[in-house]
């Protein structure tokens, strides 16, 4: 069966994506039970109890199209701005928090600070960013050194060498989920799979100037109309370089792309953690992977001390070392030239910027302008030096009150999905007792690290903006490599307070949640708990779940990658998770492109997994009162709407599209209609067969 959320089409590459659903009155409201008097509280900042009524459109019934239904006059009154592909719950705070940032940095950057101090690296690498004349003066100048040094390549070890120079940690399998890297190989350093206790180099597969293999050698109009686009940016960034034969120079590296893409995993592939858990000793890499001089390669890298390394990708790996061997010394040479200007871009003359963001702004996501110069330059100075800005953040903008009213939450979710495991019928005592054991082995972060990281030794000059980019690259680059040896940190955060997202670390077993996601409309500590735990506790326990999704299932209680299942267990889990993934690739995204259950299986199954579990948290935090109505909503009700208002979202359509080949989560819509797998959401909006989302109760995907 294929399920269309009607109208999620859109009519044109910039028309933006709504959902409608045939009208139907909406649900009655379920009357609670007086409730004794409670003690007045601060209002919430959105609507009457923490959700925006307003946006909801109720001539829709739930149990048609419930993100309709909850958001459905939000997504009619609100345009997807100019300057971004898509518009988001995520992307509305985000907003916020970058304000905040802006404020905090510019602050920095006129306050004299002493010279080598956070504050004053802070506000050189933004002004610098923003000193548009100084980089205008500069025009590509900042390039050459780099393309003299790529235009004297002539031997297998001078490239080697330079793969090897340009190799940056810019990728996670596992954490944030980040596979894509423009560079040949990608490097990412974190707890050895098998050995927690040590850390391990990984190589992942890169390269692509485009996303993903796909758009390579995909055979869809949109993929070979990217391709030409793709084609003459190429040439068009080697003319603004000063290249000759540009168009010569642009098809080689086309060509050279494309033979890369041929050797390259698949989404799927690279989230198979056992297939990619591959580890080869220093020898083992010039023999598997032959091509590459691994010498001169890991002596730039500075990995030369390294006797032992994961290869994520490995048939991929060696593909693209052998490509190394026998593609033609000058499609390398114009290859990596153009990737050194792509990547720079950002930093340089007005024409790069511009070119740059017609390919892969215009093109590829369909944006229509260019975000205004702060907002990229408060990213990248946050990129740059994250928990800098974040200690700051979080003393001008997290309260301790939020803090420990997350934390209260955070409790009661994991106290609620243990007793889910002790409900399980399908699961047998040995698989149990592994998985309490892993739970009360999990860490919750909230809002910020314990300990800060130290930014004394990156370099920032005040008016070279290029420059602070590569040393800030090189550092970071430098600080994971510096791990390599060392004992494991488990308090190191992967994210920053000011970042809007939350994550699961398998090889940590942890959980945080940075400050800036705990804002409204995911969490407010004035808002009614029934719409902090549909909404907040909704996050919480998704990432929760992660740590026994399919792929956090395979990790231990010291997160160590182990099989703790019976095989009459896992046979179980990977039924109802089949089930997912089939409910999930018949919903129909735009005519004729569904999604991929399987390359979203693991978030979907902490969506599932995740809401219920914050739906039994809200239970027992209400200690068994019995909560109120609320402009006519009753508690469950609001609950679900809370988790519903998660995942507002709007995309135009080239970003839509890109999401579905390469993301490993859900567009935000299909994200809120995972409420059809819970039987507490039928009730609460009286959902009968016949109508659209409706499942019987065997079909109800039940995992945790």
């Amino acid at each position: 069966m294929t399920i269309r959320l009607h109208g999620f089409a859109a009519a044109s590459a910039a028309a933006l994506l709504t959902a409608c659903a045939t009208a139907a009155p909406p649900p009655p409201a379920v009357t609670a039970a007086a409730p004794a008097p409670q003690p007045a509280r601060p209002k919430p900042q959105v609507g009457a109890f923490g959700f925006d009524v307003s946006g909801m459109d109720t001539s829709v019934a739930p149990g048609d199209d419930f993100f309709r239904y909850a958001a459905g006059k939000w997504a009619d009154r609100t345009e997807i701005p100019a300057d971004r592909s898509n518009i988001t719950a995520f992307s509305v705070i985000a907003e916020m928090a970058a304000k905040r940032t802006r404020t905090i940095i510019e602050d920095a950057a006129a306050s004299n600070a002493p010279e080598g101090s956070e504050a004053r690296k802070i506000g050189d690498y933004f002004a610098s960013f923003m000193d548009e004349a100084r980089i205008e003066q500069l025009g590509a100048a900042p390039l050459k050194p780099e393309l003299d040094r790529l235009a004297a390549i002539r031997t297998r070890k001078d490239l080697s060498r330079e793969l090897g120079a340009a190799l940056r940690a810019d990728v996670d399998a596992i954490n944030a989920t980040d596979f894509y890297t423009d560079r040949l190989l990608g490097l990412w350093v974190a707890e050895d799979l098998n050995d927690t206790s040590i850390y391990r180099p990984y190589l992942m597969q890169g390269g692509l100037g485009m996303p993903d293999r796909e758009y390579y050698l995909g055979d869809s109009p949109r993929f070979q109309e990217l391709r030409t686009k793709y084609q003459a940016h190429v040439a068009a960034m080697l003319k603004l370089a000063g290249f000759d034969q540009a168009e010569a120079r642009a098809a080689r590296i086309m060509a050279l792309e494309t033979a890369i893409a041929r050797q390259h995993w698949t989404v799927d592939e690279t989230s198979d953690v056992l297939k990619a858990n591959t580890v080869w000793t220093r020898a083992e890499l010039a023999k598997k992977a032959p091509g590459i001089d691994w010498d001169a390669f890991l002596a730039a890298a500075g990995l030369q001390d390294q006797q032992r390394f994961g290869a994520w990708q490995d048939t991929a790996i060696a593909g693209l070392s052998r490509l190394v061997a026998t593609q033609p010394m000058q499609a390398w040479r114009d290859y990596l030239a153009f990737h050194a200007i792509e990547r720079g871009a950002p930093y340089l003359s007005k024409a790069f910027v511009d070119e740059h963001f017609a390919f892969n702004g215009q093109a590829l996501t369909g944006t229509p302008q260019q975000r205004e110069r702060w907002k990229r330059g408060v990213d990248f100075t946050s990129n740059a030096m994250g928990e800098a800005v974040g200690k700051i953040y979080v003393e001008k903008h997290f309260s301790p009150e939020a803090k420990a009213k997350a934390g209260e939450m955070a409790q009661n979710v994991l106290k609620a999905f243990g007793q889910r495991i002790d409900a399980l019928d399908w699961m047998s005592p040995e698989t149990k007792a592994e998985a309490k054991r892993k739970l009360a082995n999990f860490k919750v972060n909230v809002g910020y690290p314990d300990a800060w990281r130290d930014y004394s030794g990156l370099r920032v000059v005040r008016g070279d903006a290029y420059g602070n980019w590569q040393r800030a690259e090189l550092f970071e680059y430098r600080r994971n490599v510096g791990k390599l040896g060392r004992p494991v940190d488990r308090g190191e955060w992967f994210m920053t307070p000011q970042t809007v997202n939350a994550i699961f670390a398998p090889s940590q077993n942890s959980i945080s949640f940075p400050a800036a996601i705990l804002e409204p409309t995911f969490f407010d500590p004035h808002a009614d708990d029934a719409v902090n735990y549909g909404a907040i506790g909704g996050v919480i326990g998704h990432e929760v779940s992660h740590g026994f999704d399919d792929l956090g299932a395979q990790f231990d209680e010291k997160g160590n990658l182990r099989n703790w299942w019976t095989a009459s267990d896992m046979a179980r889990f990977k039924a109802e998770t089949k089930k997912l993934a089939e409910q999930y690739s018949a919903y129909e995204v735009l005519p004729g492109l569904n999604l991929k259950g399987e390359q979203v299986l693991g978030e979907n199954i902490a969506d599932v997994a995740g809401l219920a579990t914050a739906w039994d948290a809200y239970r027992l935090s209400l200690g068994g009162k019995t909560p109120e109505a609320i402009d006519g909503f009753s508690a469950e009700q609001r609950f679900f709407l809370g988790w519903a208002q998660n995942y507002r979202s709007k995309y135009r359509e080239a970003a839509l599209r890109r999401i579905v080949v390469t993301d490993v989560h859900s567009p935000g819509p299909y994200r809120a209609i995972t409420v059809r797998n819970l039987d507490p959401w039928y009730g609460a909006f009286d959902v009968k067969p016949g109508q659209k989302l409706y499942l019987a109760p065997a079909d109800r995907v039940k995992i945790w």
